[in-house]
């Protein structure tokens, strides 16, 4: 496994897998759809779009239909001999604090025909030193707890259960678990 910075080279791979219904979304489904439509008009801008270090891209659409403004973030394909997923990382500058329309510094999803191999966990883990070189002491990553398999992930990573609280009305206002992971030796 290895995580690749998104690329026209490999476009087609991730096409593939929204075209067999997969979404990187986990709250919106409806984005896998919205995703294909902008390749299809303008496949290396939606390339280029998918990493922003700099916040530069247009609002962020919430699961509710609101919109709120974007924050830094990297994208990067999780990538073993096919595309396998992705996972992304947030952040603010100067803080680990996040607005609470922000499910957390990472999130990640991998495609249904390869869930199960231990692909997130390593992603996860890979993604690691990347939010270190950004400045971050922690990573805060949401689940759900009727997610068994995202808590695992979560947990094999070095994530500990900080607390269960109910998400923004925004994103759902559902139950949800807050895990940290420590970034400091």
């Amino acid at each position: 496994m290895k995580l690749i910075k998104p690329s026209i080279d490999h476009i087609s791979a991730y096409s593939d897998a929204l075209q067999r219904g997969w979404s990187p979304e986990n709250l919106r489904v409806e984005a896998g759809q919205e995703q294909l439509d902008k390749i299809s008009k303008d496949a290396e801008t939606f390339v280029a779009n998918l990493d922003d270090p700099t916040a530069k891209g247009g609002p962020i659409i919430l699961p509710d239909g609101s919109q709120v403004s974007r924050l830094p973030s990297i994208r990067r394909w999780i990538w073993d001999d096919d595309f396998c997923g992705h996972i992304s990382l947030r952040w603010k500058q100067g803080t680990e604090e996040l607005p609470s329309t922000c499910s957390g510094h990472i999130g990640y999803s991998v495609v249904p025909w390869r869930q199960r191999e231990g692909l997130a966990t390593a992603a996860l883990v890979a993604l690691l030193p990347e939010a270190k070189a950004v400045g971050l002491q922690y990573v805060t990553i949401t689940t759900h707890p009727t997610n068994p398999a995202s808590i695992k992930v979560i947990e094999k990573a070095g994530g500990t259960l900080m607390k269960s609280y109910v998400s923004d009305s925004a994103l759902g206002g559902q139950e949800t678990l807050e895990f940290r992971i420590s970034l400091t030796d």
